[in-house]
């Protein structure tokens, strides 16, 4: 597999290549102009504020010339490489053919649901077959969360400290609230996210009895008006670290709250379409939600976005007024088909699942060389290493997360970062070459760091 040539294939000694030093001045031009009008970039941009040009397969090319190795996949988007020619072509037939008509059936809207449909975790009343298309995650979550309300005859929330869900008022109110920006929605709760390195209650897995699971019992009693429409969690955390769950939580929140007669959603915008080795991040844990959101990776970098109903519960969808303008047009559409059709040609899940068995080992001597790694971790194409000040303490380090992050971009590799936890999210058509190039890049740019802070 790795020296497989398929369309995105580079030659792997010309990537990166960095012909200035990057961020370049056409680059510095071009953002000092942009920025002038646009305000609010990411720390992505910030930290790093290089002007893109073109994408192909796993390389990005800036302004100035200087061409990248992608470790973010456009932020978990571009899941099958920039510009993969089935994905574009597909957009460009309905682009030519068909733009938009608002929430009318069209034939490739139709194939894409049925697709949708097929695929679809759960059998009988359980499997998710109830569909609506959105141009955006948080649009998807927002509906998510009018579906439960609407399903269970309820208004209240639990979700999870450090979960990301989106920007919008009822996503927002799922997640830490920035104090600037005042309090979250009536009716939202959030329970300690379970993280067995960093365990809210000072426990051990194995031992602990699962307090994070049994501590949601004392949130419905303490907490709640005792209105609680169902538990909303991504599977595995992306703008938190890339946070992994005991394998015996999933089951266990299913059990819960089929005890408590409250709905699951898995929100699986990032995690969903094969980044994790599974078609969706559920499957590890062959546990089936009642609601489920996907987007990012279902339409390659075109805005697709969509949430699933389990059939039982799927005519709520008709209470909430869910159609959108753009949500389901017909290039949305033909990039879903698409991109879905490529991850089963090409036989994406499972290369995901390989890409990522393959580059935890790497990581893992990484973390016996580096002792400022407190634990790597990861499923498929979503990655993380966590870096502490030390190990006994795990205090968060960011500044070397901050220094680690520019110095591999500067030296080619265009990734995510995210305070002390360094996110690594390469598109799944990757060559285990460039993955192990990549990775090189950060123990390389770690070490460098390393040395700076006196830790080497």
């Amino acid at each position: 597999m790795s020296s497989q040539r398929n369309w995105a294939w580079v030659d792997p000694t010309q990537v990166p290549k960095m012909v200035v030093p990057a961020p370049g001045p056409k680059s510095h031009e071009q953002h000092e102009r942009a920025s002038r009008y646009m305000k609010g970039y990411s720390s992505q941009v910030k930290l790093f504020p290089v002007s893109f040009e073109k994408g192909f397969g796993v390389t990005l090319t800036d302004v100035d010339g200087n061409t990248y190795l992608d470790f973010s996949s456009g932020i978990y988007v571009t899941s099958l490489g920039h510009c993969h020619p089935k994905v574009s072509e597909a957009v460009a037939h309905y682009a030519r053919t068909l733009m938009n008509c608002h929430d009318f059936t069209t034939p490739i809207k139709m194939q894409l649901l049925e697709k949708l449909a097929g695929i679809g975790m759960g059998e009988g009343q359980a499997k998710l077959t109830g569909i609506q298309f959105y141009d955006s995650g948080t649009a998807a979550v927002e509906a998510g969360l009018r579906v439960m309300r609407a399903a269970s005859g309820q208004m209240e929330f639990i979700g999870f400290h450090r979960d990301f869900h989106g920007k919008t008022m009822g996503a927002v109110s799922l997640a830490r609230v920035d104090p600037s920006q005042g309090l979250r929605a009536p009716g939202f709760y959030l329970a300690p996210r379970p993280n067995c390195y960093r365990c809210a209650f000072g426990q051990t897995h194995g031992s602990c009895g699962l307090r994070c699971l049994k501590y949601l019992e004392t949130i419905l009693v303490e907490e709640t008006a005792g209105r609680v429409a169902g538990v909303v969690l991504e599977p595995i955390q992306g703008w938190g670290g890339s946070v992994i769950p005991p394998d015996d939580f999933m089951p266990g929140l299913r059990a819960f709250c089929d005890k408590h007669k409250l709905l699951l959603f898995a929100d699986e915008v990032l995690t969903g379409m094969a980044r994790t080795g599974k078609m969706f991040c559920m499957e590890h844990w062959d546990t089936v939600p009642d609601v489920m959101t996907l987007g990012k990776g279902l339409g390659n970098g075109f805005p697709i976005t969509a949430v699933v109903v389990s059939e039982r519960f799927k005519e709520a969808v008709e209470k909430i007024s869910a159609s959108t303008s753009f949500g389901g047009n017909p290039m949305a559409c033909a990039a879903g088909l698409a991109s879905i059709e490529v991850i089963e040609d090409e036989n994406l899940v499972e290369r995901s699942a390989h890409l990522g068995e393959t580059m935890i080992k790497r990581m893992q001597r990484m973390y016996d060389e580096h002792p400022t790694i407190g634990e790597v971790r990861g499923k498929g194409c979503l990655l993380g290493i966590e870096l502490v000040k030390d190990r006994g303490t795990k205090e968060p380090f960011d500044e070397a997360g901050r220094r680690t992050y520019q110095k591999a971009f500067g030296k080619g590799l265009a990734w995510i970062p995210a305070g002390h936890n360094l996110r690594l999210s390469p598109p799944l058509v990757i060559s285990d070459e460039l993955a192990m190039k990549g990775l090189d890049i950060i123990d390389e740019s770690l070490f460098e760091v390393e040395r700076e802070l006196g830790y080497a």
